[in-house]
């Protein structure tokens, strides 16, 4: 059964009320939603912008694992992503980038964000981050974005409220949760790569600290991207901004 869904009007960022939570000794399951957030953050501390009517939520969830394998849930959380966003425009136009950024025509339309705390030897808390444009597309980001209300299908008269894709959030996040619970990791990754073009050809890797170009390899069992560097070195890229289609 779905996560339950606490929906707030305002808060500063969701994932920050998941730590507070889970450092005060809630550890969920459960599914927090804010319509507006003041102080909003993505992937590698960018902003992230919340427009009214879009989708805003964090997974507080407790694991018993390790740092390194609650990070699968960054697949889980895109194929989550992924199923939402195939409800309410044609499929075909849906894909995934490596790792977690899921595309709709070829624009971003999501971001994830995962952070964790320990709980005790071998258990965490985790919050899932999940952002979607369901209405408005934010202006002025690094990447072309665009929102589901500009691609409806042909039977889709509006966008989901952000009550409806809230719960229907929950409800595919919770499919992907229980696959990969039941099956493993490798079940995820093979229905992941299944959605995700561009694992191989040229590519550039944005790194921390280097920027780095070279042909994309696939994946490793892991969810690392193999990269093959002019020279014919192999890299392993685990974390990091990477562009498909360019240099090589």
């Amino acid at each position: 059964m779905a996560a339950p869904v606490l929906i707030l009007q305002e808060i500063d960022s969701t994932n920050a009320e998941a730590r507070r939570r889970a450092e005060a000794g809630e550890f969920g399951p459960l599914w927090i939603g804010a319509k507006r957030q003041t102080a909003g953050r993505g992937r590698r501390g960018r902003a992230w912008e919340t427009d009214t009517g879009n989708l805003a939520q964090t997974l507080l969830i407790t694991l018993d694992t390790s740092p390194l394998e609650a990070s699968q849930l960054t697949f889980v959380s895109a194929l989550a992503v992924y199923d939402l966003v195939a409800r309410y425009v044609p499929p075909s136009l849906v894909t995934i980038k490596w790792p977690n950024d899921v595309l709709l025509d070829g624009r971003k339309v999501s971001g994830i964000l995962l952070e964790s705390g320990p709980l005790g030897p071998g258990k965490l808390w985790l919050a899932v981050g999940i952002g979607v444009n369901l209405k408005v597309a934010p202006q002025g980001t690094e990447r072309p974005a665009t929102a589901i209300a500009d691609h409806l299908s042909a039977e889709r008269l509006a966008p989901p409220s952000f009550e409806e894709g809230a719960q229907a959030l929950a409800e595919t996040f919770d499919h992907w949760l229980d696959v990969w619970n039941a099956q493993g990791f490798d079940a995820v990754r093979q229905a992941w790569v299944d959605r995700t073009p561009g694992l191989f050809g040229p590519c550039v890797a944005r790194l921390t600290h280097e920027t780095i170009e070279g042909t994309a390899d696939g994946v490793e069992a892991d969810g690392s991207l193999r990269m093959r560097l002019a020279d014919g070195t192999m890299r392993l890229i685990s974390a990091g901004d990477v562009f498909f289609g360019v240099g090589g």
